[in-house]
């Protein structure tokens, strides 16, 4: 076998080259400028013949064992001597000065070429240099090969194994053109820094079941081939232990040495021929098995996987990916990690890689934008990316087959490459339309939903295992997805896409707003920081449909006056201003936002201050506040505002929870349950709280609650099921890191007791009636729609109904007598005729 190991060492790239690796006047330019090869009179042939005789084995490539015919050359044409068969073109006749020759290929001469990846050449034709390296040939314009100038040799020819000739795409009874070969013509990278190299059993007799260590390997290339040019498609025999072995040049990366930092895999993965490096000592070698002789080739301790699964250098935020961060950290310790170092070192710890990750959370969070991005992070295949829907078919077993397609790839590569096999992802967006809970009856009465779930199941982590592959599901109902499903094995990383926080609502509205600052059309007084503050609980589609809101005001004021598509001559001035976002900011309203319109229309009059109560109540209820925003110990705080009709229990809790700044506060009302089945009724409450629990601090205020259980006094009757549903949410604890206050209005405090809700309170308040004239006299005063003559007539006429002096009115009403008292020519009159009557009806069902 020829082995490089015993011949004298050539200087490696790293050693110092007083040529700078260029050609010399003496020599030919090529990488091996060292001792000779052979010591002198020990060519590989012996005078007269060939030293060793041709490898007699049934490789197909290694072609030197058929009978000599002149030097294993095919027949000269008629007429023809071997001095005529090279056509020697004088230095000129190339672009650059170099020469060119007209060979014909022949077959290697002996098992030294054909294992040492030489080919060989007469020195009539090519000289050997002075110090007897290999001589660099551009054969083709396009293919590289080492030469060997071997005495005895027929001129005109140059000897090619099959694999070359393969490699080359060159018959026996071609003509190839060949040149001098620099390989520092193309720049600085002139070296391999990584290779992946495809191995096979050339041989279909030698083979061995003993699996190869890849460590070896590299030894044995570095020993045969160290110093040659390897490019990708390169096809290469190698004798390793007796048994042939063809490597296939998959991938390579080139690097620059004389840099003063070197980093072997800083380069890009290339695949086109002419990428052509040299091997050193220091290349990283990747191998993996081909697909059809069985080869077995053990995983590295020390090297990474094959195919590297993350590309280095990557950001999200180039991506259009911010606020998920931490999201992102637990989504790469969990899928990832594993696949980036060293199999041996996973197959060590007897683990496989993560399959499946889930991601649900509100609509609008980022889900599928990750999903549909994160192909783009990974040198992996591109994704495939599944609808739901798309999966259904009307066809009787169409629906199994389509998830069974979802596979075929990754199956089919498993089979042939084992764990050297790349990733396959699949990303399955809207994962509720198909694998609803089995036995729910949700898909219908065909059970086609339940056989589509089991064929994901079994494809997943079935009998059969695939290594090679990461499911990505989309969700925004976690509560429907089949819980066989989600358990370890299967999509076992379930992460929670939530509204991004004030650093991550920074974040994506730099990435939305990156091409304004950029071109410069974005206004200096905007202020992102602001922005984000203002943006409480926006989702990242919501804050990109706020920049396209402020752009559209900023259009708008280009827009010529009293025209809809004439544009002023101005335009190239355009800029997005501060005042642009703030109105954009009242167009745009988050879905998990405060209910403002709602909870403004229940303090129509506004809180009048008409008593020292009034002033204790809403300073509790901002200690409530602060004990649900600050305290880490209290998630969940419940209150139930209760007292006489019209007291103002709803006003004040719209009050306490618009100025609590919490950004989610929604209303339940039964006003919005008009005509709701319980069911629906039971789904309209568990909604408003499952939105609530998806904000980091929220405010639920639930209004009239005997309404809302449809309470009635005669029977009495009520909804059982909203009752049990109402409880169980008033004690239910959000999530960790949420907080949750929920401030509910009755009057019937006595009822609440009995239907046993009063418990599951954490507190309460009395909200009470107008008890005194002076209160009364305060808000009259504040209204001003009276005079001080017309309010001491009013509270003397007031008083006059009142035998023991006593005054108990809600101030819904009172507001309500003023307000229609302003309509009354005869104001006073109209005002204590109302406030009369009510005094009448409370003392009459009191």
């Amino acid at each position: 076998m020829f082995n490089r190991s015993n011949l004298p060492s050539m200087p490696g790239p790293f050693g110092s080259r007083q040529d700078g690796g260029r050609p010399t006047p003496q020599g030919y330019p090529h990488p091996n400028q060292g001792p000779p090869r052979y010591a002198p009179g020990h060519s590989p042939i012996a005078s007269g013949g060939y030293a060793a005789p041709a490898y007699d084995g049934d490789v197909p490539m290694a072609d030197a064992s058929t009978a000599l015919r002149g030097y294993g050359g095919p027949p000269l044409p008629p007429g023809k001597s071997p001095q005529q068969m090279a056509a020697r073109v004088p230095a000129g006749g190339r672009p650059g000065g170099g020469p060119i020759w007209t060979l014909h290929p022949s077959k290697s001469p002996n098992d030294n070429y054909t294992f040492g990846n030489l080919v060989a050449v007469s020195p009539q034709d090519i000289p050997p240099t002075r110090d007897g390296t290999d001589v660099l040939l551009l054969i083709n314009d396009l293919f590289v090969f080492s030469a060997h100038p071997l005495e005895g040799f027929p001129p005109g020819y140059i000897s090619m194994s099959d694999p070359q000739r393969t490699w080359a795409n060159i018959g026996l009874r071609d003509a190839v053109k060949v040149q001098l070969y620099d390989p520092f013509s193309q720049g600085g990278q002139a070296y391999l820094g990584s290779a992946d190299i495809e191995v096979s059993f050339a041989s279909t007799k030698k083979r061995v079941e003993t699996p190869y260590d890849q460590d070896e390997l590299a030894h044995a290339v570095f020993r045969n081939f160290d110093n040659q040019l390897f490019s990708p498609g390169q096809r290469i025999l190698m004798d390793y232990k007796s048994i042939p072995l063809l490597l296939v040049v998959k991938t390579v990366q080139r690097v620059d040495l004389t840099a003063e930092k070197v980093d072997l895999t800083a380069g890009h993965v290339e695949t086109d021929p002419i990428a052509r490096g040299i091997l050193t000592q220091h290349t990283q070698l990747n191998f993996y098995k081909d697909s059809q002789t069985g080869i077995n080739v053990k995983p590295s301790n020390r090297r990474p996987a094959t195919n590297s699964i993350i590309q280095p250098g990557f950001k999200f935020e180039d991506m259009g990916i911010g606020g998920l961060d931490s999201e992102f950290s637990t989504i790469f310790r969990r899928a990832f990690a594993s696949r980036i170092f060293p199999p041996g070192l996973v197959e060590k710890l007897g683990i496989q890689h993560v399959k499946g990750l889930l991601l649900y959370g509100p609509p609008g969070t980022g889900k599928t934008l990750i999903a549909r991005q994160i192909g783009k992070m990974l040198n992996a295949r591109e994704p495939k990316i599944i609808n739901g829907p798309e999966v259904l078919n009307k066809y009787v077993g169409q629906s199994e087959e389509n998830i069974r397609k979802m596979f075929a790839d990754a199956e089919k590569e498993y089979k042939e490459k084992g764990d050297e096999s790349g990733l396959h992802i699949i990303i399955f967006d809207e994962l509720d339309a198909v694998c609803k809970q089995r036995g729910s009856g949700a898909s219908g009465g065909t059970g086609v939903g339940d056989s589509v779930v089991n064929q994901l199941l079994s494809k997943l982590d079935g009998v059969d295992q695939l290594n090679n592959i990461l499911l990505i599901g989309m969700t925004n109902r976690l509560d429907m997805i089949d819980e066989a499903l989600l358990r370890p094995g299967r999509l076992e990383v379930h992460m929670e896409i939530s509204l991004p926080d004030e650093k991550g609502r920074s974040q994506i509205l730099k990435i939305h707003t990156e091409k304004m600052r950029t071109n410069n059309v974005m206004d200096t007084d905007v202020d992102l920081v602001e922005m984000a503050h203002l943006t409480k609980n926006f989702s990242g589609a919501e804050i990109a449909g706020l920049v396209k809101s402020a752009s559209s005001f900023a259009f708008s004021r280009h827009v010529k006056v009293g025209t809809m598509a004439s544009i002023n001559d101005d335009v190239v001035n355009m800029k997005v201003n501060r005042s642009d976002f703030h109105q954009a900011l009242d167009e745009v309203k988050p879905a998990f936002g405060v209910s403002e319109e709602e909870l403004s229309s229940r303090i129509q009059y506004g809180v009048i201050h008409y008593s020292d109560t009034i002033n204790d109540i809403l300073r509790e209820g901002e200690l409530f506040i602060k004990q649900v925003g600050q305290a880490e110990s209290t998630p969940l705080f419940s209150v139930l505002l209760h007292g006489p009709t019209g007291s103002g229990k709803t006003a004040l809790a719209a009050r306490i929870a618009i100025d609590s700044g919490f950004p989610f506060i929604k209303l339940i009302s039964p006003e919005d349950m008009v005509g709701f089945s319980e069911p629906a009724k039971i789904q309209h409450i568990s909604r408003v709280f499952d939105s609530a629990y998806k904000s980091r601090t929220s405010i639920v205020v639930v209004d009239n609650i005997e309404r809302i259980i449809d309470w009635v006094p005669i029977g009495p009757r009520f909804s059982n099921s909203v009752l049990q549903a109402l409880m169980v949410f008033l004690q239910k604890q959000p999530t960790h890191g949420r907080r949750l206050l929920v401030l509910a209005t009755t009057t019937e405090r006595a009822l609440m007791k009995q239907l046993d809700v009063y418990n599951s309170f954490n507190s309460d308040i009395m909200v009470p009636n107008v008890k005194s004239f002076g209160e009364l006299r305060h808000i009259m005063d504040q209204s001003g729609a009276f005079d001080a003559r017309e309010i001491a007539q009013a509270l003397e006429d007031v008083g006059g109904l009142a035998d023991d002096g006593r005054l108990s009115v809600g101030i819904k009403k009172v507001l309500l007598g003023i307000e229609t008292a302003k309509q009354d020519i005869d104001k006073v009159g109209r005002f204590v005729r109302v406030i009369n009557r009510a005094i009448e009806e409370e003392q009459t069902f009191t």
